[in-house]
């Protein structure tokens, strides 16, 4: 059984991310705990230390909030074929953002958190905009981030950028080799910056590494160089081998970050279909 946290904020965006989460795991057993959080406003903050009362919080914030999740239920209910395997809860919160979210994770030994992202002009905003940077670096779980205009289709290739930096513990690798098993899938591995014959020593050992660990997958291994526009060569990249997601392990967003923080141009399109699918060491 999964336990899975799908953060809302009742958008057409934020409904698209569920119905694709609902694709990805449709033959998973899960628990979908929808939570939506009413942020503390801290514009004011400094000039009152006033908080409102319960009562207000309740009748202000919470009750609004439960009808729009129940909302949901019934959008579920009417669009969506009926699935035995998901079952539903709703979370309503006031609060700070990150605290609640890593709160309902403890409480409720979340797996995943599923969410949405809306309007990212390049990948600077993907990784690092509010809501959605914020989780993904600050949140110890699993993250599914689904843009804008992504749609489910049957995930068969899987791109995995890295370093070749792995820790020692391969766990890490476990979520990419499910996805993989349930889903029939083929792994690109992505490496930037350096060609093969330029790996030191302790990258190389990586590689093989993750030779072993995949040696029943069907996969190849895929150098860019940073001299081109990398931009551009990831668009070609994931457009040529028709990558359907992109699976990162957290401490490499600042590596990805650092390369693509170049000037964007019109022809990058993929961070606004391509859903990320981030692993926490």
């Amino acid at each position: 059984m999964k336990n899975i946290l799908f953060l809302t904020d009742f958008s057409e965006n934020s409904w698209n991310a569920l119905t694709f989460g609902l694709d990805f795991f449709v033959n998973n057993e899960c628990n979908f705990y929808l939570l939506h959080v009413t942020t503390v406003n801290t514009s004011n903050q400094g000039e009152t230390n006033t908080k409102p009362h319960n009562e207000t919080i309740e009748s202000f914030y919470i009750k609004p909030v439960k009808k729009q999740l129940r909302n949901v239920l019934k959008r579920i209910a009417k669009e969506r074929p009926q699935n035995t395997k998901h079952k539903f809860y709703t979370l309503a919160d006031y609060g700070f953002f990150v605290a609640s979210v890593r709160q309902h994770v403890s409480e409720k030994n979340i797996d995943l958190i599923l969410m949405g992202t809306q309007g990212v002009s390049n990948l600077r905003d993907y990784i690092v905009g509010s809501h959605t940077g914020s989780i993904i670096t600050k949140v110890q779980c699993t993250t599914l981030v689904v843009p804008e205009k992504a749609t489910y289709l049957n995930i068969k290739e899987l791109a995995f950028p890295t370093d070749f930096a792995l820790s020692s513990d391969i766990r890490i690798l476990q979520p990419i080799a499910e996805i993989l098993k349930t889903k029939n899938a083929n792994l690109r591995l992505l490496h930037i910056g350096q060609n093969e014959a330029q790996l030191n020593i302790g990258q190389k050992a990586c590689k093989d590494l993750l030779e072993d660990y995949f040696d029943t997958v069907n996969r190849s291994y895929h150098f860019l160089n940073t001299s081109n526009n990398i931009e551009d060569e990831i668009q070609s990249f994931i457009e040529t081998k028709q990558i359907d997601m992109m699976v990162m392990v957290a401490k490499n967003l600042n590596y990805f970050q650092q390369i693509l923080f170049h000037n964007n141009t019109t022809k990058i399109s993929y961070h606004t279909k391509l859903p990320f699918y981030v692993i926490h060491e």
